[in-house]
């Protein structure tokens, strides 16, 4: 029996069928694999296709337990990733949609907006071409006077320059991620939990739908479909090797990032403080960011692992991390700073974050040569959540043309 309880430990809906061998007409019109809040935007979005019927397949007992809620819970406003890329087209619009959402359904968030501080004439230069390239996309972006800066957010230490963006926000992620499940299966979708997909097998090259096998319990049971979404996250390049012939498999790669809590009240900047992006690295740097308590942490820091579920917090790069954050901020507390938690990013390869770098690594969301049916998405990391209901509005646009 395919595991189809949802989280509320509801049986599977009455009267559908699930089979381990293939049938004529298919369980669902669509399977959504992987339950972080990029799956559960693109189910919810499917779902509400007149006569929909939506699995969405998760190995875990809940959604979005791995990058979605471990990160910095960020809107971002989509600087960093070059004027042609799907990031920074999914980011701005999804940024909208985000705040839209939020708005109407009561999802705490906050449009905080960020600061990013440079310190020498060198990181200076980095925020003037941030700069520029945000009026080239219309993201509003401007630079805070000395006297300003020091006013407003007086422990934050700005040596050559801040640049404000003032669409950058924060939102609740497991809020969120709560409301899309709720709208998903109100409107009839449902959550499959505890299914890890073992196999998938499209039929007739995808023309006849897909056959997912998954294995809950050590009970192994299959569904079909007639459209797969491979959503993954951490787990889905392996899932597009099951799929794809051996001369298109690629290798994962995993960035951990670690992040940081500081227990004192004081110093409390009330915005987002980054540093200036660096090229080639594989993050935005170690950054202040904060939760809707109002509470600050740090983070995230970049090391390469080969487990994704090696969700250990490591104090290896904790000193660099405080030297980091002292550049900025002088007057924390070096013994008030401690290990919080740790997300891994699934990435296409060692490459950069942000697009003036060598090496940047766009979304990969793409139907497949010799497949149909079949939407695959990878290396789906930052700015994900930001872009997540417009990734699900692509994916629609990609199965529906």
């Amino acid at each position: 029996m395919f595991a189809c309880a949802s989280r509320r430990a509801v049986g599977c809906a009455e009267g559908r069928l699930f089979s381990t061998s293939v049938i004529r007409n298919a369980d669902f019109t669509h399977a959504v694999v992987g339950g972080g809040v990029v799956g559960l935007a693109i189910a919810r979005k499917l779902q509400a296709r007149d006569g929909a019927s939506t699995v969405l397949v998760e190995k875990h007992g809940t959604v979005g337990t791995e990058t979605s809620s471990r990160n910095s819970e960020v809107i971002h406003a989509g600087l960093y990733y070059g004027e042609t890329s799907l990031k920074t087209k999914l980011c701005l619009r999804g940024k909208e949609m985000m705040y839209e959402l939020c708005r109407k359904n009561d999802i705490p968030h906050m449009n905080c907006g960020k600061w990013i501080v440079a310190q020498d004439e060198q990181q200076m230069e980095a925020l003037e071409k941030v700069h520029s390239f945000a009026s080239t996309i219309g993201v509003p972006t401007h630079f805070v006077s000395s006297e300003e800066a020091k006013q407003r957010e007086p422990d934050v230490r700005a040596e050559a320059g801040v640049l404000e963006s003032t669409s950058t926000g924060i939102v609740d992620s497991h809020s969120l991620m709560q409301y899309l499940e709720g709208d998903f299966e109100e409107s009839g979708g449902m959550c499959a939990f505890n299914a890890e997909v073992t196999a998938v097998e499209p039929i007739q090259s995808g023309s006849g739908g897909w056959k997912i096998t998954t294995v809950s319990g050590g009970e192994e049971s299959s569904i079909t479909a007639e459209t797969l979404i491979n959503s993954a996250g951490l787990a889905a390049i392996p899932i597009s090797n099951m799929i794809l012939p051996s001369d298109r498999h690629l290798k994962p790669y995993y960035a951990k990032g670690s992040y940081f809590s500081y227990s004192l009240s004081r110093p409390k900047p009330s915005i987002l403080v980054y540093p200036a992006p660096i090229p080639g690295h594989g993050g935005l740097g170690t950054h202040l960011t904060l939760d809707m308590a109002g509470r600050i942490r740090f983070g995230p820091d970049v090391e390469w692992v080969d487990d994704p579920m090696d969700l250990r917090v490591n104090d290896k790069n904790l000193t660099t991390a405080i030297d980091d954050i002292q550049s900025y901020l002088p007057g924390i507390d070096r013994d008030a700073i401690g290990l919080d938690y740790a997300g891994i990013r699934p990435k296409l390869g060692k490459m950069g974050a942000v697009a003036s770098g060598k090496g940047f690594q766009d979304f990969y969301i793409k139907t497949e040569e010799g497949f149909e049916n079949f939407v695959n998405l990878l290396g789906i990391e930052s700015p994900g959540l930001t872009s997540s209901l417009a990734i699900a509005e692509m994916v629609e646009r990609l199965l529906y043309k």
